[in-house]
């Protein structure tokens, strides 16, 4: 069993939106005897994209999982594959994914390099501690230049990449790749698309440039290795293929280095030698440190190791609807094993569920399995209250493992079904999408008698609303788009609430004095401290202050929700008959209101990171119109023939921002955009609001 886990790799492709993810998981499908033909994004053909609107739109929306095997020395590998999203709008895919694997492959574009979704992901995987290699696809592109994106990757992403192959050319004469671990070239055949490739001798115009970067790589590899280090200053041609290559995989799995190789999905170059270095140089599940987490009973971390005789834990990372079989709950399994039948305790629900069906997963079709262990990547059919992030587990050996942090939805609309009929599955549909996606919120504003669907961006709802009415068959009216703002208490202040109420027979009676105190604008969730003396409060009656708070933080001055808050409890008074935990709940969110009408309370709205590509003479049109949508321009790079500039804009500027764009660069400019923090609204936007009866 140990072997088995020693060839099994979990990985995702991660990128940019149209650095070509998906073109290149194609290839890898078809490399490995997956599928029998290639499919093409353009053409709506691709495995991966299953999804109608994927196809329609050519994007990557949900991350799909597919297995492949791959023969390498002799020996048979299997790789689990996670193909995840590039547009932004889906970070949230990314960052599931992110969490269960062992490894990722970054693709980077020879002609854009590194954009802004590629430093997101980058980030991302930072934060998991994913090792990496990057592969720069598209080297037969006009403008592809594999060395200017190895010196991006070093500067913008802080990396250290190394290169251990070069492109045999560029552009129209782009053939094949150097390998400098094996000082060879390789070619690839058309005819058979890319199936077969020969191995030559380095070009002779080649020869110089390529000594050069191999002695690079191997000063690269020997600050990482001692013993490499003394044969390097000995005597480096000394140094064999074999070591070089031990190195790299150490050097990648400790991520001191990024291995960078090239080619060209799209023109079948350079594939299989992905297919090699994902093999040779990124983590089996046995590379990995053991999951941690924490045994629920005791409070105490506990280590589960990847051994399919040991407790069984698994985390699910995404929950997916499937037409056939019904909701899919993905799991990676950390320890044990688990077989069809079994029972599973969610940690996180204290529930018991019986596992229907085990389903390796190609894409949208499924294989089912007996019984999976330690390591692998799978779905399973008949959870019914799993969501996303919860931990599963043997109900005598429960664990909980690290949780998945998701960001929060910044725009919303309003939805109302287009006939009475149709509200039960309208609302049956939204709950399901909700489960599915955790940055998706759905509410239902009593007040206004309005379904709230909050999202990451325009597309993110565009493409629910999509799903609504293909796959559920719901027809829907909805609004424009709206920022979700926020408030922020802005100084401190102190206050007394009484709540008195008396109808014959037992009455209400609640009160206390607090303090009130402003938090960064980045804090989440109310703090409240107890510093009264003497009991003068029951400790369940600081619960009812502490609910009381907590709903009336929903509703702020202007009537946007206040996301974080001190509250200081220094006195207080109760009656022996009349007062209970609700009359405090109910005095603590009289008294929120009392101190929203009297303190300054600052309205927050979300500020986009944005980065735009457009050609040089339309830098002035750009720039100007961004100064008009209240940004701050931060930086702009010059490229050959085009300029990159990156800015922070209030979301509320962006609305139908990219038919504006096209306009003002004749449709030659195109932009990506990311949350990055929520910052005070300016006095004369926060009057205008107030006087357009955007606040309460």
């Amino acid at each position: 069993m140990a072997e088995e886990l020693d060839k099994i790799r979990n990985i995702g492709i991660m990128a940019h939106i149209d650095a070509g993810k998906t073109t290149t998981t194609e290839r890898i499908l078809f490399y490995t005897g997956t599928n029998y033909k290639i499919g093409e994004v353009d053409e709506g053909t691709a495995t991966m994209d299953w999804m109608i609107q994927e196809q329609e739109r050519g994007i990557t929306i949900t991350s799909a999982a597919t297995t492949v095997t791959w023969k390498y020395s002799g020996e048979e590998y299997k790789i689990n594959i996670i193909d995840t999203p590039g547009h932004v709008d889906f970070t949230v895919e990314v960052e599931r994914s992110l969490r269960i694997l062992d490894g990722a492959v970054a693709i980077f574009c020879a002609v854009g390099g590194v954009e802004a979704q590629s430093e997101t992901v980058w980030r991302q995987a930072d934060k998991y501690g994913v090792s990496r290699i990057a592969y720069i696809n598209k080297m037969d592109r006009t403008g592809a230049n594999f060395y200017a994106v190895l010196d991006q990757i070093k500067e913008r992403l802080g990396a250290n990449p190394v290169a251990i192959q070069l492109p045999i050319g560029a552009e129209e004469t782009f053939s094949g790749v150097i390998d400098l671990i094996r000082m060879k070239a390789y070619v690839w055949d058309e005819e058979s698309k890319g199936v077969k490739y020969d191995e030559y001798d380095i070009p002779e115009d080649m020869i110089a440039e390529s000594a050069k970067y191999r002695m690079l790589m191997i000063e690269a590899l020997a600050e990482t290795d001692e013993r490499l280090m003394v044969k390097y200053f000995d005597n480096p041609d000394s140094i064999t293929s074999e070591e070089l290559m031990d190195t790299v995989r150490k050097a990648t799995l400790e991520n001191k280095i990024t291995a960078v190789l090239c080619g060209s999905s799209f023109k079948n170059t350079g594939v299989q030698k992905i297919i090699d270095a994902i093999v040779c140089y990124l983590p089996s599940p046995t590379d990995m440190p053991p999951a941690k987490g924490i045994n629920p009973n005791s409070n105490e971390e506990e280590i589960r190791e990847p051994d399919p005789n040991g407790h069984f834990s698994a985390l699910a990372f995404k929950i997916a609807t499937d037409p056939f079989v019904g909701k899919l709950t993905f799991i990676k399994i950390y320890s044990g094993t688990l077989k069809t039948g079994d029972i599973i305790y969610n940690v996180a629900s204290h529930k018991r569920e019986r596992v229907a069906k085990i389903l390796q997963m190609h894409s949208n079709k499924q294989i089912a399995q007996s019984s999976v262990s330690a390591g692998n990547i799978v779905a399973l059919v008949g959870m019914k209250a799993i969501r996303t992030g919860d931990s599963l587990t043997h109900e005598k050996h429960p664990v909980i493992l690290e949780n998945i942090d998701f960001p929060e939805p910044v725009i919303q609309i309003a939805v109302e079904p287009k006939t009475k009929d149709d509200e039960d599955r309208m609302m049956t549909a939204l709950a399901k999408l909700a489960e599915e996606d955790p940055t998706f919120v759905v509410k239902i504003d009593e007040d206004a008698s309005q379904i709230l669907i909050s999202g990451m961006g325009e597309l993110h709802l565009d493409i629910l609303l999509d799903r609504l009415k293909r796959e559920f068959n719901v027809d829907c009216n909805h609004g424009k788009p709206k920022v979700n703002y926020k408030e922020a208490i802005m100084e401190p202040y102190k206050h007394k609430e009484t709540y008195k109420r008396q109808t014959g027979g037992r009455g209400a009676f609640a009160e206390f004095e607090c303090e009130i105190e402003p938090v960064p604008l980045d804090a989440k969730g109310l703090v409240l401290e107890n510093v009264i003396k003497g009991g003068l409060i029951p400790k369940e009656y600081v619960t009812g202050i502490e609910k009381g708070f907590k709903i009336a933080m929903s509703n702020g001055k202007y009537g946007f929700p206040i996301e974080a808050l001190k509250v200081t409890l220094t006195d207080g008074k109760t009656h022996p008959v009349d007062s209970d935990a609700y009359a405090f709940e109910i005095c603590a969110k009289l008294a929120f209101r009392e101190i929203c009408k009297r303190i300054k309370s600052a309205i927050l709205e979300p500020i986009m990171k944005v980065e735009i590509t457009t050609p040089d003479e339309f830098v002035g049109n750009v720039t100007g119109d961004l100064n008009r949508r209240r940004a701050l321009v931060e930086q702009i790079d010059a490229k050959i023939g085009f300029q990159v500039i990156r800015a922070q804009i209030p979301l509320s500027e962006m609305f139908g921002y990219v038919t504006h764009l096209r306009s003002i660069t004749s449709g030659r400019a195109n932009y990506s955009m990311e949350f990055l923090k929520y910052a005070e609204v300016p006095n004369d936007v926060k009057e205008l609001m107030l006087k357009e009866g955007k606040c309460l």
